[in-house]
């Protein structure tokens, strides 16, 4: 059905472009034989500018046939560019015929030439009007149908030799006033014998102005400049779609009749593949409402909407990893994101390869989750549950002295470091590391920060949460490898 639709909107930009060539031949023809005729400039001029139309229409048609070319390797976003460039050509032929005719009116003005305003100068530009009004109005109907820049440019050209026409008509009608003003009235009037290359000129500022405006437009298409309207307006749309969180990246781009869109948009991490589907198949809708021919590519980013769904992703994570957790606790310190939890490894892998599996699962946080900086886990048997005390209020110092004191006590048990202290104003938690023999199972290990945390709870026995994240003696291992065989 698209491809049906897309030849008949190719037939009929054809035969709007090849109409418009046909039609600028016949202006062109009259123009320059009752300009000569008449010694006329203004007709002249107006020759001058539907010869330009003539080329434009015909460089139009060109355009039109190969923009709707389909895309192929070397131009995989297809050929709408050639229309862009036919609209920029047509333009610097408009502003090249405006230095002539500027040239001429003002050599005209210093030196008057004697012009033949008589009825085949009116009924020539008065045909004229009429040709170029009713092939405007074709041209820009289907041009906005079919977004079609190409036909557009043609279309403007049309519409100002209208403007063009009435001006150079004007000017006919002064030199023919001239005379029975000074006969009838005895009204000295030069200036109206000079009438013609005043309308010239008139012409000329005309096509200037329309010139600048097309091609203003043409070079922005080319340069891929999107117009703010449109992006607000497709950024609002979106955004207002169930499901979109946020429009991180937004570009559009036009080719010719195409516009191509491309967007980034953040949902709900933990929307499901489905769902980020329907999003956006949604989004692309939307925008093809806005923007009819348009070809649209979302990508979609999980982002971590709020604190439950950190917590959500957290357990995501290290489900996806074969791990499960509990008392999963997030600090936002100056911006500063951390997380503290207890890790369940089956009781009977060692402190080794429990450490290992842990590290890689911290590693997926880091990655997952962004502005995570400091990441604490505690290692223990699958089943055992956190205990949760009230808040104290004690200095970093003495908790530091404290658990560095105890440990000591506990045989198996060194190197305590990162010793951090976190209070949220309700309950105050305490979180370090140590190493243990890297030969310990996973049990053996916890059975150790249990003993250290029961010495530690003695000592203070108002503390909250303690996390031990153990790590295996690395130093002790590579030495009982290194030991010789008897």
């Amino acid at each position: 059905m698209a491809e049906t639709s897309n030849h008949i909107a190719e037939r009929e930009k054809k035969r709007v472009a090849l109409s418009s060539v046909l039609m600028a031949i016949f202006l062109t023809s009259i123009k320059i034989v009752v300009g000569l005729l008449t010694n006329s400039l203004g007709i002249l001029s107006e020759a001058a500018h539907s010869a330009l139309d003539l080329i434009a229409a015909g460089v139009t048609y060109f355009a039109v046939h190969v923009s709707d070319l389909p895309p192929d390797r070397e131009h995989q976003y297809g050929h709408g560019k050639v229309e862009n460039l036919s609209a920029l050509f047509e333009t610097i032929l408009l502003l090249a015929t405006c230095i002539w005719i500027v040239y001429e009116a003002v050599s005209r003005l210093i030196e008057p030439v004697h012009v033949e305003a008589n009825f085949w100068s009116f009924a020539v530009m008065a045909t004229s009007i009429i040709v170029d009004f009713s092939r405007s109005r074709v041209l820009m109907k289907t041009a906005k149908k079919y977004n079609s820049q190409a036909l557009e440019a043609d279309a403007l050209h049309f519409s100002t030799d209208i403007w063009s026409s009435s001006v150079v008509i004007l000017g006919l009608i002064a030199l023919r006033l001239a005379p029975w003003l000074e006969s009838r009235a005895g009204i000295t009037v030069e200036w109206l014998y000079r009438a013609d290359a005043i309308a010239a000129l008139g012409v000329s500022g005309i096509v200037v102005y329309v010139s600048y405006k097309l091609g203003k437009k043409t070079i922005n298409v080319l340069l891929d400049a999107a117009e703010k309207e449109t992006v607000k307006k497709i950024e609002e749309a979106v955004t207002n779609i169930q499901g979109v969180k946020t429009v991180k990246r937004l570009r559009v781009r036009q080719s010719g009749p195409e516009t191509f869109v491309d967007m980034t948009l953040e949902v709900p991490r933990t929307a499901t593949f489905e769902e980020s589907h329907l999003v956006s198949m949604k989004v692309e809708e939307t925008v093809g409402e806005i923007i009819p021919r348009s070809d649209v590519v979302v990508h979609i980013e999980p982002v971590v909407k709020d604190r439950y769904s950190l917590i959500e992703l957290v357990r995501s994570i290290a489900a996806m990893d074969g791990l499960r957790v509990h008392g999963i606790r997030a600090h936002d310190v100056m911006g500063h994101l951390s997380l503290e939890m207890h890790v369940e490894i089956p009781e009977g892998m060692t402190i080794s390869q429990a450490h290992e599996r842990v590290s890689t699962f911290e590693d997926n946080l880091q990655d997952e989750i962004e502005g995570l900086e400091d990441i604490v886990t505690h290692i223990e048997p699958v089943g055992d549950q956190e205990i949760r005390r009230s808040a104290i209020t004690l200095s970093s110092e003495e908790v530091h002295n404290i658990v560095l004191e105890l440990a000591k006590k506990i045989r198996g048990i060194c190197d305590c470091h990162e010793i951090k202290i976190h209070s949220d104003g309700n309950e105050s938690s305490v979180t370090f590391h140590c190493h243990v023999d890297a030969n310990l199972t996973v049990g053996q290990a916890h059975q150790l920060t249990i003993e250290l945390e029961s010495e530690i709870r003695r000592r203070l026995p108002e503390l909250g949460r303690v996390i031990i994240h153990t790590e295996p003696d690395l130093i002790q291992e590579d030495e009982i490898d290194e030991t010789p065989d008897l």
